[in-house]
């Protein structure tokens, strides 16, 4: 059986990024960049007076001076003339410094009357003044390709005057059902069958991760169906299936795929929920074949699918984020099988994140897995370990799930 770090960076190896699109600013929010943006202008595009006073020139702007107000210098208003001396003009924050000024009164330190204004604190040149190209320059590179665009960064862009930007394409992840025992939600189920949760549980894990899941019809336990369903698959950027990946008289992703030219590169990983795994390709499509346990597939997108996701969409790919915790319970000694223990978080009065795995971690249990702040990491062989003792767990909100 593989590593959980092998199998992974066995599926990272063969994907690459999707293609760029041009969008509209406003849709860039979340996608991933695929060319740097970079600055069309310069900002500010001249020295702007960061707060409203007046422009002087600070030789002129001792304490107890009166200065002649010739103008005034609101934004977008330019004052068109030139500061001499014993002079002053109105300004307003973000407009621009008139020639001949090098410095701004505050309007709380000046009293003006009468077409004068009078100096109450002393200026020094340069205060109060936002140089030209203090923020960037033209020609400047804001933002790197690979970056998942937030609101901070749409709103660089549109300060650099990108209208538009280019970003991957989100992947297009095809998801397949299988098994003659599951119904969709709503649905009469069979006798002896149950609610498909797959599915649904992965297009939505697909969607945090920024693809655009394809959900295909289920397929029942017949290599034939299988492999007309999946067929309708191969435009997409992967496929993932869920159920029949083991071994079993019923276990028929690899059989039903195979007959199309599936080329499988492993399967069966040392995990725990999650053992049978699937990973090969249908012609070009690569194929992530998920156990059907529905927690186990749903920890196994976490450590495969996930990444997957990142690396399809441009960004940077590998294992999911990790962070210390204190384990508010004693954790046994591990087996030779990597694994992921279902837990809550809290905060102690010390500030402390403490990580309590639930008691039963059945991997039929989705409640349980619905109830999880996080996934306790268990490396293989792990000693038995105190309460208190520090563990690394994957804190599920980073990964918006």
């Amino acid at each position: 059986m593989l590593s959980v770090e092998e199998a992974r960076a066995r599926i990272l190896a063969g994907l690459g990024p999707t293609p760029a699109e041009a969008v509209p600013l406003p849709e860039g929010w979340g996608r991933i960049l695929a060319r740097p943006v970079v600055a069309r202008l310069t900002q500010p595009p001249a020295d702007v007076s960061a707060m409203d006073g007046y422009a002087v020139r600070a030789t002129d702007a001792a304490l107890g001076a009166r200065l002649a107000v010739v103008g005034s210098a609101p934004a977008g208003h330019p004052y068109e003339g030139t500061v001499g001396p014993g002079q002053a003009v109105r300004i307003f924050t973000g407009a621009f410094i008139p020639e001949g000024a090098d410095g701004i009164l505050l309007q709380e330190d000046a009293v003006a009357a009468d077409g004068v204004v009078e100096v109450r604190e002393a200026v020094r040149a340069g205060r109060w003044v936002r140089r030209r190209g203090l923020d960037f320059a033209e020609g400047e590179a804001l933002i790197a390709p690979g970056r998942r665009l937030t609101a901070r960064d749409i709103g660089l862009a549109a300060a650099a005057n990108h209208p538009w930007l280019m970003v991957h394409r989100r992947p297009r992840i095809g998801i397949l059902a299988t098994g003659d025992e599951i119904a969709l939600p709503g649905d009469p189920i069979p006798p002896g069958g149950i609610v498909s949760s797959n599915a649904h549980a992965i297009a939505a894990m697909v969607r945090a991760g920024g693809g655009d899941p394809l959900v295909l019809p289920i397929a029942p336990d017949d290599r034939e169906a299988i492999a007309a369903t999946a067929s309708a698959a191969r435009a997409c950027d992967l496929l993932v299936t869920t159920g029949g990946a083991s071994v079993g008289d019923h276990d028929l992703i690899q059989t039903a795929l195979g007959q199309d030219g599936f080329a499988l590169d492993f399967w069966k990983i040392a995990m725990r929920p999650g053992k049978p795994l699937i990973w090969g390709r249908l012609g070009a499509t690569p194929v992530l074949g998920l156990p059907g346990n529905p927690v186990s597939a749903m920890v196994c997108a976490v450590q495969f699918l996930m990444p997957a996701l990142a690396a399809l969409s441009g960004a940077p790919a590998g294992p999911p984020p990790t962070i210390p915790v204190q384990a508010g319970a004693p954790l046994p000694e591990n087996d030779k099988r990597f694994d992921h223990l279902r837990a809550t978080l809290a905060t102690d009065r010390d500030g402390r994140l403490v990580a309590t795995p639930f008691p039963q971690q059945d991997s039929s249990m989705l409640k349980t897995l619905a109830r999880a702040e996080c996934l306790i990491l268990r490396a293989p062989y792990a000693p038995a370990l105190p309460e208190g003792a520090v563990v690394e767990a994957i804190p599920l909100d980073r990964l918006g799930l």
